[in-house]
């Protein structure tokens, strides 16, 4: 069982370690972290998608930087998109779950604006029509996915493809940039306060 656990954790540094030397996905978190800064200074806001853990990811995230990551701070406005559950289940029912981001967008999203659509595989459909209204919208769009980009990547101004096609290590490794993002964010908007 030990070395079942050892070579967890093994594949997980060995996927942050690829993320580490990638100096396109290190540039790629910098210019993220600038995009969000600029939209925030602005009065604009940070708004996050996804399914299953990846939804969880979301939601972790938007708190971070709504709340407070190290630095006792205003807040600042981010939000997921699925946390009214009477609109997510009203839409699913209704319409169909590929809109339930899609719609809240259409309602709530303007130029401006930023989305981040996380999925691993990077081919959730109703992340992917998020990201096309958000297009249309012109909101600045960014994607956090595995190694291959999916059908996300053509619809991304920022993608954070993750160099692992292992569910469980592409998550740890959004974690992981999710939060130098905040922590970048938050240091521009706020450390010198």
């Amino acid at each position: 069982m030990n070395d079942k656990i050892k070579n967890i954790i093994s594949a997980s540094i060995a996927v942050k370690q690829a993320f580490l030397e990638d100096e396109k996905l290190v540039s790629t978190l910098n210019l993220i972290a600038e995009a969000m800064v600029t939209c925030l200074k602005a009065g604009h806001k940070v708004l996050w998608c996804g399914n299953g853990g990846s939804a969880a990811d979301a939601q972790h995230l938007a708190a971070e930087l709504s709340g407070r990551f190290y630095i006792d701070r205003a807040p600042l406005y981010s939000e997921a998109l699925h946390v009214n559950s009477s609109f997510v289940t009203a839409v699913a029912n209704d319409y169909s779950y590929d809109v339930i981001y899609s719609r809240m967008l259409q309602g709530c999203g303007r130029e401006g604006d930023i989305i981040v659509g996380i999925s691993t595989s990077g081919n959730s459909k109703n992340v992917i029509q998020a990201l096309e209204v958000a297009r249309e919208k012109k909101m600045i769009t960014i994607g956090f996915t595995g190694s291959h980009g999916g059908n996300m990547k053509d619809l991304c101004d920022f993608l954070i493809n993750i160099p692992s096609n292992d569910t469980p290590r592409i998550q740890e490794s959004h974690i992981l940039a999710g939060h130098i993002v905040c922590q970048l964010v938050e240091d521009a908007m706020f450390a010198s306060s």
